[in-house]
């Protein structure tokens, strides 16, 4: 169920990113995927009735440690990706800003005629 949310949240991403003009509504839809990837990664590892990925002396011992473990790889990996997504979101939204200055609108249709008006 959890996966099919995930691949919900993709798809409006796609869409928005496919059918908006507007480079804001752009960007939106381009974090909602990158939200829906993490997501997605998140329940990858998530593991009911799960115990930390931390050895003890205690539970070293156990032999059920390697079944009730939850696997740490995706989650280091969605805390790169924020981190990575976070400085993307900043030059998306740097170079957006710069786009409103040169253009005066954040419209995609209007940037283009703009530009072959220059030519």
């Amino acid at each position: 169920m959890v996966y099919v949310l995930c691949a919900m949240l993709l798809c409006v991403g796609i869409f928005g990113l496919i059918s908006q003009k507007n480079v804001i509504k752009i960007i939106i839809s381009i974090s909602i995927m990158e939200n829906a990837v993490n997501l997605f990664l998140v329940v990858i590892g998530y593991r009911r009735d799960g115990i930390a990925p931390i050895i003890t002396e205690r539970i070293h011992e156990s032999v059920q440690f390697a079944e009730k473990a939850v696997d740490p790889l995706p989650q280091a990996m969605v805390l790169t990706s924020i981190v990575i997504g976070l400085g993307v979101m900043a030059l998306m939204v740097t170079m957006a800003l710069r786009i409103y200055h040169v253009y005066g609108t954040y419209d995609i249709t209007e940037i283009l005629k703009s530009r072959k008006k220059a030519e």
